[in-house]
């Protein structure tokens, strides 16, 4: 606990378990400094520490035990190191005298947690805990993040030792933040200046490093259209005139046809995902590629670059922007309208402004955002509801938008959406799920009834798993095989919790069940019902050219 303390920890989420029993029993001398989140399930604790970690920007922990708590912890182990989100999972072990003997509740955390961790370390006795957490917190938050487990066996949690924190700021052999060679820069620079149509693409990496202010002047000074990945969401806002939508899958038409006709490509903070690139034979085969990023092993990993420069972004940025020239590039950015209105007619306007039929997934989530001024929190479950919500949130500052990315976990909303209000508290947390992933995670009401968070939480329920129903739809002939879902009283379940809850299956009803749910920073839950058989547009099918974009009825 001083260990933590000495991190600036102020919040573990958490469940308490035989052999992690002596640290939760310290914890109660230390709850006036540390507060500890109470959670259903481990893997719960460990999607809300990453939600917490996403919003705040500190690293998010969590406290668990051995066996079966650790195993439950794996999937938001695998799910934050995809995502480069830092934590710190500290588990419980059995006593050192009975690891191999396969004794009550043995697992070999550190063997199944090695390929999804930055690190992960079993303490065996008490005068390395100190030494090991200060590790843990550095490798954590420093270079790319990522997560972290320390494995405490039970006899080093019992034993007693002198308690000397050092603060961790070297550690041979890692070098989480490579040095940056003045000859990319000016290469990238050079390059840039000699752009008719360049496009930058934003990742995730501007939000981790704090660039967004570095990266919104780069594009203004060289006026570059931009687009997002997924998890850059919010890192420009919504209503900057450089910002023309999200790349890859579901994203908008005009940045995903203009990635295969740019002159110049400019990545930043972003690792090439097939979502975002679609068939690699046939990516941007037409541009000079420049990527920068933190991580090494990114850079040609998918995409070989022209030129890659290594670095954090808000450090790297500045100074290539330094040797950018100011230019015009008005004639390239016109031609995204054009493109823009062609979705607008096809897609957008059917989503968030249809005036008869089922209500629409689009409409309930561009009303929400409407209604919190555009400047809530958003996190996402995963399928079409996370697609829906990314394509008609809108956002006006960074560090607002939560999801599962790399993974693509349901289930991860609404344990994410606790974490991000205890790390945001002042902010409206909104929270949007299909029926299939809500019902994952769902025990986690009972944290929220516990600690009294106020999340907002909106299921939007059509009675399918939606993703998967759209490509059996699309790709196999309309063979609903075990989709079709039969959902409890949603609303029953939520106030049973103590949460005030409401149905909505008019549209003439949700506004005034929006107002309603916004009224106070109490925890809400709303479920609409939704288009049974809705479909995201636009869509690239896997795996084919991001050209390749289907539009549904156009």
């Amino acid at each position: 606990m001083q260990s933590l303390i000495a991190e600036g920890v102020d919040t573990v989420f958490g469940y308490p378990g035989g052999q992690i029993m002596p640290t939760f029993d310290a914890l109660y001398d230390y709850m006036d400094k540390i507060n500890h989140i109470l959670v259903r399930h481990e893997q719960g604790a460990v999607h809300a520490a990453q939600g917490y970690a996403r919003v705040s920007g500190k690293v998010g922990v969590a406290l668990l035990t051995s066996g079966p708590g650790a195993t439950n912890a794996i999937t938001g182990i695998a799910d934050a190191m995809l995502d480069s989100t830092p934590l710190v999972v500290i588990a419980g072990q059995v006593p050192a005298a009975s690891l191999g003997t396969d004794a009550f509740q043995e697992t070999d955390l550190v063997g199944v947690t090695q390929p999804l961790t930055k690190w992960s370390f079993q303490i065996r006795k008490a005068e390395d805990i100190p030494w090991a957490v200060s590790r843990a917190f550095f490798i954590a938050q420093t270079g790319r993040p990522g997560p972290v487990v320390l494995d405490i066996t039970k006899d080093a949690q019992n034993a007693e030792t002198e308690f000397n924190y050092e603060k961790c700021k070297f550690i041979r052999s890692y070098f989480p933040t490579p040095d940056t060679d003045p000859a990319t820069v000016k290469e990238a620079a050079e390059i840039i200046n000699s752009a008719k149509k360049p496009l930058a693409l934003l990742g995730q990496g501007i939000t981790l490093g704090r660039a967004e202010k570095e990266v919104q002047a780069f594009l203004e000074k060289a006026q570059i259209p931009a687009a997002w990945t997924l998890l850059g969401l919010s890192a420009l806002a919504s209503d900057h005139p450089l910002n023309m939508g999200m790349l890859g899958m579901h994203g908008n038409l005009a940045p995903n046809l203009k990635t295969n006709e740019c002159d110049v490509l400019i990545a930043i903070g972003m690792r090439f995902d097939d979502r975002v690139t679609g068939d690699l034979n046939t990516y941007a085969k037409q541009a000079k590629i420049i990527h920068f990023d933190i991580d090494p092993s990114e850079v040609g990993k998918n995409v070989k670059p022209t030129v890659g420069v290594l670095g954090n972004v808000k450090l790297t940025i500045p100074k290539v922007a330094r040797l950018v020239h100011e230019a015009n590039h008005n004639s390239w950015i016109a031609e995204f309208k054009p493109l823009y209105e062609r979705e607008y007619k096809s897609v957008i306007k059917k989503e968030t402004e249809p005036t008869d039929g089922e209500i629409r997934m689009g409409e309930v989530v561009k009303l929400i955002s409407d209604a919190t001024g555009n400047d809530a929190v958003m996190v996402t479950d995963v399928g079409q509801n996370q697609m829906v919500s990314a394509r008609y949130f809108k956002f006006k500052r960074p560090n607002s938008f939560v999801t599962s990315g790399g993974l693509g976990t349901m289930g991860f909303g609404l344990p994410a959406a606790i974490g991000a209000k205890v790390g945001a508290p002042d902010r409206t947390v909104c929270m949007f799920a299909g029926d299939g992933g809500f019902q994952m995670t769902i025990q986690e009401l009972g944290t929220i009834l516990q600690s009294q968070i106020g999340v907002k939480m909106i299921v939007m329920n059509n009675n399918y798993l939606g993703m998967v129903r759209q490509w059996q739809e699309l790709f196999f002939e309309e063979r609903y095989s075990f989709t079709t879902m039969i959902n409890p009283d949603f609303t029953a379940i939520g106030k049973a919790y103590g949460i005030e809850s409401r149905q909505v299956k008019k549209r003439e009803d949700l506004a005034d069940a929006i107002q309603d749910m916004l009224k106070d920073d109490k925890p809400y839950l709303l479920v609409v019902e939704v288009e049974k058989q809705g479909m995201v547009y636009p869509m690239t099918p896997a795996g084919t050219a991001v050209t390749n974009v289907l539009l549904g009825d156009e």
